[in-house]
């Protein structure tokens, strides 16, 4: 039977939750990396031992380590990034004469098809890529050249660049999102590069419906239907149906169209879910009742999703990596909290229990399925 490996980041440290494909009786390992910030894990499509994932501390900066056995042990890998032959490391900044400051690395996205290639979103924005395993990294630079990279702006978690996504038709098309820049899309591997704002408005900018300078909080897809992309931004949940090339809300219902995470069902490319929190100024679920939304047409129409999630009293927040699908022929979704909660749902999102709790704060969550 095919089994799940949830992988968790938090603010102290990784942890590693399996289960065969019943999505019962749950077995945590870890933490591995303790009081570490794991900003992100990623397990590789291409083959199921594999895992990458980020590290940091205020001490020893940003650290990138490597499973080969399905995060049973780890080694570092990717001692220097390379912007444009001028190498970098992954200590804090090394003082060479470079505008952008490497803060962290936010996000990592293996190859659907080799191992040895991924992906790394750093902070400030910047696109880098690896084809040997994370040992060596070079910068995508077009992205960061593009003729609005002056006028980017960081928003409240800083410069980071938190997505990519990668069409698993052609690896040459590309998706990123920036906070606060917004999002942008290659065709030709990270050349070149155009920003995919159209549609987008963002009150308290100079011009709400500028090209560049939305709050773009998450992108999501179903590999299935690649052109079709959702959004959850600082307000508004958007969807594209042309590849990003305009975009159009799908708010609806929603209590409030605010919220980090947003992903898609494995199966069904018009399920979606989001988790709507009450604020900009205040991250935590409407009247204290945690709830994941689900729309199954795409948008406008959601429904909350209750069974097993607390009701009463629950003040925690949902980060934008932290909620994930399994491939699994009845979907699985999780997302983790704030509170130290990892929530799982066997069922699409109609039943919900929490595999583990009083971790330390989620930052990100993401599934492997595994043979």
């Amino acid at each position: 039977m095919s089994g799940v490996r949830v992988l968790v980041g938090t603010r102290k440290g990784a942890f590693v939750l399996t289960a065969d494909g019943t999505r019962k009786g749950w077995t945590v390992d870890g933490p591995h990396f303790p009081g570490w910030e794991m900003y992100h894990l990623k397990g590789s499509p291409a083959d199921p031992d594999r895992i990458y994932a980020s590290q940091s501390t205020g001490w020893h900066g940003q650290v990138m380590q490597r499973s080969d056995d399905g995060g049973k042990s780890w080694n570092p890998i990717g001692n220097e990034f390379s912007y444009d032959g001028v190498p970098g490391t992954h200590q804090w900044y090394d003082g060479t004469p470079h505008p952008w400051e490497f803060a962290r690395v936010w996000h990592l996205e293996p190859s659907h098809t080799d191992p040895d290639v991924v992906l790394a979103g750093v902070e400030d924005a910047a696109l880098f890529r690896s084809s040997d395993g994370g040992q060596t990294w070079h910068e995508l630079s077009g992205l960061r050249e593009h003729g609005s990279g002056p006028h980017w702006q960081p928003g409240a978690g800083g410069m980071c660049l938190h997505t990519i996504l990668v069409d698993p038709r052609d690896a040459d098309r590309m998706y990123v999102a920036i906070s606060a820049a917004g999002a942008f899309r290659t065709t030709d591997g990270g050349k070149t590069w155009q920003p995919i704002n159209r549609g987008l408005k963002s009150e308290g900018i100079p011009d709400p419906e500028a090209e560049v300078g939305h709050c773009v909080h998450r992108i999501a897809m179903n590999p299935q239907r690649p052109e079709v992309l959702f959004m959850q931004k600082h307000w508004d949940v958007m969807r594209s149906d042309d590849g990003g090339d305009s975009w159009h809300e799908i708010s609806g219902n929603l209590p409030t169209d605010f919220g980090f995470p947003i992903d898609v069902h494995a199966h069904e490319p018009d399920t979606v879910y989001v988790v709507p929190i009450t604020s900009d100024m205040h991250h935590f679920p409407p009247d204290g009742k945690l709830r994941v939304y689900r729309s199954r047409t795409g948008g406008n129409e959601w429904e909350p999703l209750t069974n097993g999630l607390p009701q009463q009293n629950c003040y925690v927040n949902v980060l934008r990596d932290a909620m994930s699908v399994d491939t699994l022929d009845d979907c699985g979704i999780y997302f983790g909290t704030t509170g130290g909660q990892v929530y799982a749902s066997a069922d699409a999102g109609d039943t919900w229990n929490a595999i583990v709790r009083d971790l330390p704060p989620v930052l990100a969550v993401e599934v492997q399925t595994l043979p």
